[in-house]
C-alpha cells in the first residue's frame, strides 16, 4: 500500500498526528533543524554574497538516513515545520539534505485534525521569503557573534559572547540601572482625611488636591504642617459629586510577548519555562481515551486575529454557560497593526476542553498555563464590564479634598478573567471601594486628618514580565527569540536576577561601555529596530537579503577592525571573600575559570591554595530531603550536581536539578542537556525513565545569536587559565 510521508519537527507532533491520521500516512520526526552553519568556522563566504556554508548538524545524521529512506518509499512528501520563518527554513534544509525534487510544504495553525487535513488539501511550495529572511537573521547574528565574541575574549575576559539582540537587551539594563543610581529623590507630603456622613457611619478617604482652586503640591514637613494649621476646625461640605459609567473591555487574546508576561505576572514562570510548556500544549498532550491531542494554537504569534470558526465556538459556549448578556452583539476580533496574519493568536483548540476537565492529564505547570490560556481567549470574546464611578470633591475653607470609589454594575469578562499588573500597588479608580451615598451640601464629620511623607521612586528595574514588554515596544529582536534571549544573559552573566528584577553584574557593564563605544550603531535600539523591520521586508518579498548584509557588513567590519587597535584591554580584579586561606591565613578572593568561579588565595603566586566554589541551586536534594543540591565540578572540570551533605549523602547527576516534579514517580526532573542545547527535562531519578522532550532551544536553532563561535574565540586567546584542584577542606 502506498503512504505519503509527512516530516514534522518533534516526536510529539507524531504521536498526535497518528492519532487521527490513517495508516495511508507515515508520520516522522526531524527532530528539528538538520543542518546549520558550522561551528568552527565563520561558514559564510563574505565576498562571494555572504554564501552560507551549512554542514548536516552531528546529532542528525541517523535521522537524514532514516528520514532519506522513509522518502525513497513514499508517493509524496509533506513538509510540515512549524508555521514561522524558522519551519519554513527547516523545510528549506529538509529538500536540500533528502535531495527531495516534488515535497510538499504543509503548514497548520493546530494540530487537530481538521486544520491537518486542511493544511495537507492546501499544500504549496516552499516560501523562499521566508527562507531568506531566516537565513538573513542567521547570517548577521552569525558574522556579528563571531566577529565580536573573540574580541571580547582577548580585550576583556575568556567565555564572553556578543549578541545583534542580547548586547542591546544588556544595554537596556544597564541603562537603567544607571538611571536608578543617578536619581535623586525629591520629597513630598500628601493629607488624607478620613469622613463619614453624619447620616450614617461609614468612612472614607478623601486626598488634599487643590487650594484656591489651584493643584497643591507639598514639599516639607513645614508646609503639610501649615495646611494642617489652616484647617483646624474647618467644615468638610460636599461641593460636587459626579456620577460616570466606565466600560472596560477585555484584553486581546495572547500573542507570544503577552503570554510571556502574564505568565510571569500571575505564575511566576520564566519565559523559557512558559515557552517550553506552551510547546507540550501545541504539539499534544495524551488525554486518557481521547489519546494525544495539540491543546492550543501555534504560540510563536504576533497576530490577535481568531478563526471565525473559534469565534463561533466560543460565543456558543459563552452563551451557554454565561448568558446572553455576556456576549457581545458582534464577535470581538481585534487587529494589530504590523502582525503577520497568517498566523492566530494563541488560544484553546477547543473551549470546550475545560481545564478542570483535563486536569488529571497534564503536569502542574501544563494545567496552570493551559488554563490562563483558556481564561484569557474566553474572556477576549465576552462583553465589556461596567462600573458605575462616582467622584466627589468636598470645600474645606479653600481646600479641596477629592474621593473616588466605584462599584461593578456588570462584571462582563471580568467573570472568567482579570489581567494581572506589573505594579500591583497602582490603582485605578474602577478598583476603589464604594464611596457612601452623597449629595451635595452634606456637611461631613472629620475622624481624622492624616499627614504622610513620600519621596519620589526612580524608574523600576526590569522584570522578566516588563524587560520582554520594553523589547517589543522597541522592536527589539522578535517574540520568538525573546525566552532565548533571556536566557543568554543570564547564563554570560551580564546580568542577574535578584527579587525577581534584573540587575546587571560588573562584568555586564563593562562590556555594554566597551561595545557602546566602539560599536555605537550595533548597540543602538532604533539601529537593532530597523534591521528587525528590514527582515521583515525580506519576508514581505520587498527587500533583498544579500542587500541588507551589505549594507549591515561595511560598517561593521570597519569598526571591529579599528576596535582590535583601540579597543582598551580592562582587567577585572577579583573580589574578596570573607573567607581565610586555610595554608597561610590570608584572604580568599573569587576568580574565574573556564570552569567557572572558585576561591583563591590572594598570596597567589606565594601561595597557590584553591577551593572550587560550589553553586547552591536552592532545591532540595531529592534522596535526603534535608541539603540542599550544589553545583560541583569533576577533576576533568565537568560540571555535575550533588547534595551539600555529601558524604553522609551520595546523590549526584549530571542533569542540573530543577525544582519540577516528575509526574511519573515524583521524583526532580533535571535539565536534560546535549552539547549545551536544552533539550528538554528527564527524571533524576535513576529507576525512572520519565522524559519530557523540548524543540525550544534545542532542535530548533533560535534566531538569537546566543553560541558565538567559542573554537574561533579560543584560538585568538592568549591567556592561561589556573587548574581547578581538589578542595581544601
Amino acid at each position: 500500500m502506498s503512504k505519503s510521508l509527512i516530516i514534522v519537527e518533534s516526536p510529539a507532533k507524531t504521536k498526535t498526528l497518528k492519532n487521527f491520521l490513517g495508516p495511508e500516512f507515515d508520520v516522522q520526526a526531524s527532530m528539528g533543524h538538520v543542518r546549520d552553519l558550522p561551528k568552527s568556522t565563520l561558514g559564510v563566504d563574505v565576498k562571494n554574497g555572504f554564501r552560507p556554508h551549512y554542514v548536516t548538524i552531528p546529532e542528525r545524521r541517523e535521522i537524514i538516513k532514516k528520514l532519506s529512506a522513509a522518502a525513497k518509499n513514499a508517493d509524496l512528501v509533506y513538509l510540515a515545520s512549524d508555521p514561522d520563518r524558522e519551519g519554513e527554513a527547516i523545510a528549506w534544509h529538509l529538500c536540500q539534505a533528502l535531495k527531495l525534487k516534488n515535497a510538499r510544504r504543509v503548514r497548520f495553525n493546530e494540530i487537530t485534525k481538521t486544520a491537518v487535513l486542511e493544511g495537507l488539501k492546501n499544500s504549496d511550495d516552499i516560501d523562499l521569503r521566508l527562507v531568506n529572511a531566516q537565513q538573513a537573521r542567521r547570517v548577521l547574528d552569525r558574522l556579528v557573534g563571531y566577529m565580536l565574541s573573540p574580541l571580547l575574549w582577548r580585550k576583556v575576559k575568556r567565555n564572553l559572547s556578543a549578541g545583534r539582540v542580547q548586547s542591546v537587551a544588556v544595554r537596556l539594563i544597564c541603562d537603567r540601572e544607571r538611571e536608578i543610581q543617578a536619581f535623586v529623590p525629591e520629597e513630598y507630603w500628601t493629607i488624607t482625611a478620613t469622613l463619614t456622613p453624619r447620616a450614617e457611619e461609614h468612612p472614607f478617604a478623601a486626598k488634599l488636591v487643590q487650594r484656591d482652586g489651584e493643584k497643591l503640591k507639598i514639599s516639607s514637613q513645614d508646609e503639610a504642617d501649615a495646611v494642617l494649621k489652616a484647617l483646624e476646625g474647618a467644615e468638610y461640605i460636599v461641593k460636587t459629586v459626579k456620577k460616570t459609567q466606565k466600560r472596560r473591555n477585555p484584553p486581546a487574546p495572547f500573542i507570544t510577548s503577552t503570554l510571556q508576561q502574564e505568565a510571569s505576572r500571575k505564575l511566576g514562570f520564566a519565559t523559557k519555562r512558559t515557552m517550553l510548556v506552551a510547546q507540550q500544549l501545541y504539539e499534544g498532550v495524551e488525554l486518557g481515551p481521547e489519546g494525544a491531542v495539540g491543546l492550543i494554537t501555534y504560540m510563536r504569534t504576533d497576530s490577535t486575529r481568531v478563526a471565525a470558526e473559534a469565534q463561533a465556538e466560543a460565543r456558543r459556549y459563552i452563551e451557554e454557560t454565561f448568558g446572553k448578556e455576556y456576549l457581545p452583539s458582534a464577535a470581538r476580533q481585534v487587529v494589530r497593526k504590523g502582525a503577520q496574519d497568517a498566523h492566530e493568536a494563541i488560544r484553546p483548540t477547543s473551549v470546550y476542553r475545560h481545564p478542570d476537565q483535563i486536569k488529571q492529564y497534564l503536569s502542574s505547570d501544563q494545567y496552570k498555563l493551559y488554563k490562563l490560556i483558556w481564561q484569557r481567549f474566553v474572556a477576549s470574546q465576552m462583553s465589556a464590564a461596567v462600573f458605575d464611578v462616582v467622584t466627589v470633591d468636598i470645600a474645606a475653607r479653600e481646600f479641596i479634598f477629592r474621593a473616588t470609589g466605584s462599584t461593578v454594575k456588570f462584571p462582563g469578562f471580568m467573570k472568567v478573567y482579570i489581567e494581572g499588573k506589573d505594579d500591583p500597588s497602582a490603582i485605578t479608580d474602577e478598583e476603589q471601594p464604594p464611596l457612601p451615598e452623597m449629595n451635595e451640601g452634606d456637611i461631613l464629620d472629620l475622624i481624622k486628618l492624616t499627614p504622610e511623607q513620600h519621596f519620589t521612586q526612580p524608574p523600576p528595574r526590569y522584570t522578566e514580565a516588563t524587560l520582554v514588554k520594553a523589547l517589543e515596544e522597541k522592536g527589539i529582536g522578535r517574540p520568538s527569540t525573546y525566552a532565548q534571549i533571556i536566557s543568554t544573559i543570564q547564563e554570560r552573566k551580564y546580568v542577574k536576577l535578584v527579587d525577581k528584577t534584573f540587575r546587571p553584574t560588573e562584568l555586564g557593564f563593562i562590556v555594554t561601555d566597551q561595545l557602546v563605544k566602539h560599536f555605537p550603531e550595533i548597540m543602538d535600539v532604533q539601529f537593532t529596530a530597523s534591521v528587525e523591520s528590514k527582515l521583515d521586508k525580506v519576508e514581505e518579498g520587498t527587500l533583498d537579503w544579500v542587500a541588507l548584509l551589505n549594507e549591515f557588513y561595511g560598517p561593521f567590519e570597519e569598526d571591529v577592525r579599528e576596535a582590535q587597535e583601540n579597543m582598551d584591554k580592562v582587567k577585572i580584579e577579583p573580589k574578596e571573600s570573607d573567607q581565610l586561606c586555610p595554608n597561610c591565613g590570608r584572604k580568599m578572593v573569587i576568580r574565574e575559570s573556564r570552569f567557572g568561579e572558585f576561591l583563591g588565595c590572594s598570596g597567589y603566586p606565594e601561595c597557590k591554595t584553591i577551593i572550587p566554589l560550589n553553586n547552591n541551586l536552592n532545591v532540595k536534594c531529592p534522596a535526603c530531603g534535608e541539603g540542599d543540591i550544589v553545583e560541583k565540578r569533576s577533576k576533568k572540570g565537568k560540571i555535575f550536581y550533588g547534595c551539600s551533605r555529601y558524604p553522609d549523602c551520595s546523590f549526584v547527576s549530571w542533569d542540573k536539578p530543577t525544582e519540577k516534579r516528575c509526574p511519573k514517580c515524583g521524583g526532580i526532573l533535571g535539565e536534560w542537556r546535549l552539547k549545551n542545547r536544552l533539550m528538554g527535562y528527564r527524571c533524576t531519578n535513576k529507576d525512572c525513565d520519565y522524559r519530557e522532550r523540548s524543540d525550544f532551544a534545542g532542535s530548533r536553532i533560535e534566531e538569537e545569536e546566543q553560541v558565538a563561535s567559542d573554537a574561533s574565540a579560543e584560538a585568538t586567546d592568549e591567556t592561561t587559565e589556573p587548574q581547578i584542584v581538589q578542595a581544601v577542606s
